[in-house]
């Protein structure tokens, strides 16, 4: 089979995402390799193969398959580069026209994010934080009649990116929620698989970052319960998480990341200013109080010694 042309275009970022899929595992991107054929990558090219390529694609000579795009997009304004003499938002405008299927990689790509924080022109390919439409409009389609995949995540993890293009490679385009965003990797919640998940139930606070006992949503502003995302299904580095190493969750697959205070949990009279999706006022206060009176021992020790 015919390997896919993929090319990999900048736009405002910090250049996390092309940090984070140089870091994939091994065997990983060695089948995204063996099924992609990379025409551009930031990472791995120079700055005069971005433009013979987009030259190239433009003109109809290359045959362009994925587009995928890190960073957000400022309307009309100076980006951090051009190509063949046209700002990045006309030459970016270009390649969408022309690409089968197009990836916002990151949460800036999909939604704007830090960029748009202060900048109303600046936005996410086919969103502005929740608002349909930004830089392509809410009737955007490539030419395999798809909407833009977002993939989100500050960085976006790199086995969500490779798996959505082999899925894209095997004929099986992913199925998008209405974020854009393919259901196999954000239908769960950032909770789901959590190793901490009994220590919410019965309402065990973790007094310190860094251990393994006790969960962070009640004191260290934990999202996990409120993010969509894999991380504690599909661990990074296929080894760990956030919450497994004594972090808390940020949220950074959210179109609100980053949000202020973000190791603290606001509270309006004892009770947690946001609940999980789901979760009643009344249910969470009953659940609480019966979950602190019967607290299993177990739970209130640390799971190693100190020496350990």
């Amino acid at each position: 089979m015919e390997k896919l042309n993929l090319l990999w275009i900048q736009g405002l970022t910090c250049g996390g995402n092309t940090q984070s899929l140089l870091c994939a595992e091994e065997t990983l991107l060695n089948t995204f390799l063996k099924k992609v054929n990379l025409l551009v990558h930031p990472g791995l090219s120079l700055d005069e193969d971005l433009e013979k390529t987009v030259e190239a694609v433009l003109k109809g000579d290359v045959r362009l398959d994925i587009l995928a795009v890190e960073g957000a997009v400022r309307e009309r304004g100076k980006g951090l580069y051009t190509v063949l003499d046209m700002r990045f938002d006309e030459v970016l405008r270009k390649l969408c026209g022309v690409a089968n299927y197009v990836i916002a990689v990151g949460n800036c790509a999909a939604y704007g994010n830090i960029p748009a924080l202060k900048e109303g022109s600046v936005k996410g390919l086919q969103f502005r934080f929740t608002e349909r439409g930004g830089f392509l409009g809410d009737g955007f389609r490539s030419k395999s009649g798809l909407p833009v995949i977002n993939l989100t995540g500050c960085p976006v993890h790199p086995e969500w990116f490779i798996s959505t293009v082999l899925q894209i490679a095997s004929g099986r385009p992913p199925k998008l929620d209405s974020l854009g965003r393919p259901k196999e990797f954000y239908t769960y919640f950032t909770h789901d698989g959590c190793l901490r998940n009994q220590y919410y139930e019965w309402r065990v606070e973790a007094e310190v970052l860094g251990r393994k006992e006790g969960c962070l949503f009640y004191r260290f502003g934990c999202r996990g319960p409120m993010t969509r995302s894999s991380c504690n299904r599909i661990l990074w580095n296929g080894v760990s998480s956030k919450t497994r190493s004594g972090q808390p969750c940020f949220g950074c697959t959210e179109f609100d990341f980053p949000r202020e205070n973000i190791w603290e949990t606001k509270y309006n009279m004892g009770i947690p200013a946001e609940l999980p999706p789901g979760v009643s006022l009344r249910g969470y206060i009953m659940m609480s109080g019966v979950a602190k009176t019967f607290t299993p021992d177990r739970l209130r020790r640390r799971l190693l010694d100190e020496d350990d």
